[in-house]
């Protein structure tokens, strides 16, 4: 596992840590804990392999009023024992942040973090894939919800997965302090479901939400994201099922004898379910640029589908299931990755030249007229080029150029843009770009070149 760079922080970014730790200290109730808050935060960021609290203690120098003869201790004391509302700092963190970086255009990213342990104490280890070494190993795994917008990102909760191990025996939560309310049997999609809801609560903005096949495998997580109003890119296995065509359904009726019918059933008539491996092998993918990278023109084969998706078909279950995207992207080594989307039918996306197209009738793959051709359209650039205002009433919702507005007619230039150019929109390349600029470790960072774009206090999410 790589060694996390931190940097050598100036007394000048020391002074501004401590001012904005001193914005916490009425969260914290008493001024002894708050003043610790400070060290510890200070120790945190500042270089060192180890951030336990014996050399973090001896890392950072201590202000007049915090001279004790044994930091470590009282250090330990305040981790431990301090009787402060982490809650309350927390929604205090998540106010300050979104001062600066809270936008309509806002989004929310779903995803696990892994810490590998090599001892059995530790809250909610087990033995298990651990995506920090690449392989199963004992280690702990939280869900992180974080939020990028145009100005930044920042994460907004990370709470820890429990396994039935753990909640299965009572013993050991009490001897780890489990609190009672974290001993309920939830899945990874519900754990980030909750802390989403209080974002959201506290007024963040932001209408879509990103996920990896983790959680977009779940339906119950898919659709509880849709009963929040919220829009979904999510990512899914292979192996599932999907309807390609419209299946038929047939309500309950009375019954004439025998048990009376409580669900829908699927029609005699309807197609069978095909995997998202047989229908992306056999949908043509077409190869589109949408811009220019730092090494050359960014490019990828992909294609858009509408498709519905399986949920207990042999019960009927999916009998009037709404049709949702299938996104397939065909990646350098050949691969095909998957994707569900319930973004409208009517969601825009640009061809080569940049101009957004209507979709297809329910069923096709994307074809955008080119030069005269017609082939599935792109995967990546549009990502939420054309999200709709949230289904909810409010602020809270994805907001972008030219969203909404009805298609221009050719010749014109479409709402949003000026002089013929298209107004800048947040793509998903662009942000995973820009968060594998920022998190890149680099040889030399005290060069300059080698991150141009941290001098320019800038990275850029729009295309």
């Amino acid at each position: 596992m790589s060694k996390t760079y931190t940097p050598e922080l100036t007394p000048e970014v020391l002074r501004r840590l401590e001012g904005y730790a001193a914005g916490f200290r009425d969260a914290f109730g008493l001024d002894r804990p708050a003043l610790w808050s400070g060290v510890y935060l200070a120790g945190l960021i500042q270089e060192g392999e180890r951030k336990s609290i014996e050399p973090l203690s001896r890392r950072v120098a201590l202000p007049p009023e915090l001279q004790v003869k044994d930091p470590e201790q009282a250090l330990q004391q305040f981790v431990n024992q301090s009787p402060w509302d982490d809650q309350a700092v927390l929604k205090r963190y998540r106010a300050v942040m979104a001062r600066t970086f809270a936008s309509p255009q806002g989004l929310f990213v779903i995803d696990d973090t892994s810490f590998p342990k090599q001892g059995k104490h530790s809250v909610g280890v087990r033995r298990q894939y651990c995506g920090a070494l690449g392989k199963e190993a004992d280690c702990q795994c939280a869900v992180g919800v974080h939020y990028v917008a145009p100005k930044g990102h920042y994460p907004l909760a990370m709470r820890l997965y429990l396994p039935e191990s753990w909640l299965d025996d009572p013993a050991r939560l009490d001897k780890a302090g489990v609190p009672a309310e974290h001993r309920r049997p939830l899945s990874k999609g519900q754990i980030a479901l909750e802390p989403l809801d209080q974002a959201r609560a506290e007024g963040l903005p932001g209408g879509l939400v990103v996920a990896d096949a983790g959680y977009g495998v779940s339906g119950p997580f898919r659709a509880g994201l849709a009963e929040r109003g919220l829009c979904y890119i999510v990512g899914v296995t292979d192996e599932m099922l999907v309807f390609t065509e419209e299946p038929g359904g047939i309500e309950p009726t009375a019954a004439t004898g025998g048990r009376p019918q409580k669900r829908p059933r699927l029609a005699g008539g309807s197609p069978r379910p095909v995997s998202l491996k047989e229908s992306a092998s056999r949908t043509p993918r077409r190869k589109v640029t949408w811009r220019e990278g730092a090494e050359g023109k960014m490019a990828g084969r992909s294609a858009w589908l509408r498709v519905w998706p399986v949920q207990g078909w042999a019960t009927g279950q999916c009998a009037f299931v709404e049709p949702i995207w299938l996104p397939i992207e065909e990646r350098s080594d050949g691969k095909l990755k998957d994707a569900f989307s319930d973004l409208p039918a009517n969601t825009g996306r640009p061809h080569q030249g940049g101009a957004a197209v209507a979709e297809p009738p329910a069923g096709g793959a994307g074809l955008p007229a080119d030069g005269g051709g017609a082939g599935p359209g792109p995967l990546r650039g549009p990502v939420v080029a054309g999200v709709p205002p949230p289904r909810l009433p409010g602020a809270a919702g994805l907001r972008l150029p030219g969203v909404g507005a009805a298609s221009s007619p050719p010749g014109s230039v479409p709402a949003g843009q000026e002089g013929g150019r298209r107004a800048p929109v947040i793509t998903l390349p662009a942000i995973r770009r820009a968060l594998v600029r920022l998190l890149a470790p680099v040889s030399r960072p005290d060069r300059a070149h080698c991150r141009p774009w941290l001098g320019q206090r800038k990275l850029v999410l729009t295309e």
